[in-house]
């Protein structure tokens, strides 16, 4: 099982917006390096739901619940899409403030190529992302 961090624009569709579906068809996505990690997403993966913008912070869990598939919207056959399902809110916000100024995340892309919209997250990191969002008046 993988894990993986994939952002979005609060504004557009937030998590709070997954949660209130269940389930939705993570979609949107047109990077050749961003399409590349979405095509390695795998069911049961789980995935952190990242808000940009204003917010700039991981907010939720979610789980990868299909295979990734052609996306049914688009003209382009490139484009891919997964279904997420939502798992749960983080206690509290994981901010890209606290990402950046925390050593053991220097080399990872969050940090490195900030523009990327899903990105794999290495298990050392995935626990320490947790632990962060599940730590209450950190």
């Amino acid at each position: 099982m993988a894990h993986w961090l994939v952002k979005t624009e609060p504004s557009t569709y937030s998590y709070e917006d997954l949660a209130k579906q269940g389930r939705a068809v993570w979609d949107g996505v047109a990077n050749v390096v961003a399409l590349k990690n979405l095509r390695s997403m795998a069911p049961g993966d789980d995935v952190l739901v990242y808000h940009t913008g204003d917010v700039k912070a991981a907010v939720g869990l979610a789980r990868v619940v299909s295979a990734p598939y052609p996306d049914p919207k688009a003209k382009d056959a490139k484009l891919t899409v997964v279904d997420l399902e939502a798992v749960r809110a983080l206690a509290r916000p994981v901010t890209l403030a606290e990402v950046k100024a925390d050593p053991v995340f220097a080399d990872f892309v969050l940090v490195r190529q900030g523009r990327l919209s899903v990105m794999p997250v290495p298990p050392p990191l995935w626990k320490r992302l947790l632990a962060l969002g599940a730590a209450r008046g950190v």
